[in-house]
């Protein structure tokens, strides 16, 4: 039963070839594509105002140098959330819920925020390890801190994705199991049961896109520290 749960996390394979392939290149088929006329359409309209809306949130607290993460950042937003939604399709594959996917997307943005704080300002970067006033006895062991919370951010990130969209997916199994399981024996129960599960994948819509959010938000404080 539990490997039967979880297969539906692993990384599919027809004729030798990883489908995770093609579902992280999918979402780029989805985008409206570039015009040269003057009016858009409904699709470019909504997707320019909620670009615009999530830079201008995101972008607010950053200082002007860290503006030019704005096209990497919101092409991120937009990339994991027609992921994490794209995802809840049924018999579909979400590349999200690898902890390796999303580890290979944070770890380099992370890096780079690091080497642009130590290239532009490497004394207040370093300054970070250690907070002020800090007592001559506890600095080895605060450096270490925060040494090793520096470092597992990128983890954290990963993890975090992960973990929300892995919850998500497990509930939305269980409940269709108990629906179909009750349909025919119960169906005065599976008739709320279904409500429920109706309930419960509206919020994993809101989740997908929350949680990618969050971690592009994330992303952009830990620019703030480093521009």
């Amino acid at each position: 039963m539990a490997l039967g749960l979880f297969d539906q996390f692993a990384s599919p394979v027809r004729w030798g070839v990883p489908l995770v392939v093609l579902a992280l290149a999918f979402p780029i088929t989805t985008l409206p594509l570039y015009t040269a006329r003057w009016v858009c359409n409904r699709l470019s309209m909504v997707q320019n105002w909620f670009i615009a809306r999530f830079t201008h949130q995101v972008f607010t607290p950053v200082s002007h140098p860290g503006h030019k993460w704005a096209l990497i950042l919101s092409s991120l937003m937009l990339y994991l959330t027609s992921l994490n939604t794209l995802g809840l399709l049924p018999y579909t594959f979400t590349p999200t819920t690898q902890l390796s996917v999303n580890l290979a997307l944070a770890f380099p943005l992370w890096l780079a925020t690091v080497i642009i704080g130590l290239r532009n300002q490497p004394t207040q970067s370093l300054g970070h390890l250690l907070p002020e006033g800090t007592p001559t006895p506890l600095i080895p062991i605060l450096i270490i801190i925060e040494t090793i919370s520096l470092l597992i951010r990128p983890v954290a990130l990963s993890v975090r994705l992960t973990a929300n969209l892995t919850a998500g997916h497990l509930l939305i199994h269980l409940i269709s199991m108990a629906v179909a399981v009750l349909l025919p024996l119960m169906p005065l129960v599976a008739i709320p049961t279904s409500v429920l599960l109706l309930l419960l994948m509206l919020l994993e819509i809101a989740v997908a896109v929350i949680q990618a959010y969050v971690f592009v938000l994330l992303l952009s404080l830990y620019l703030q520290e480093n521009v």
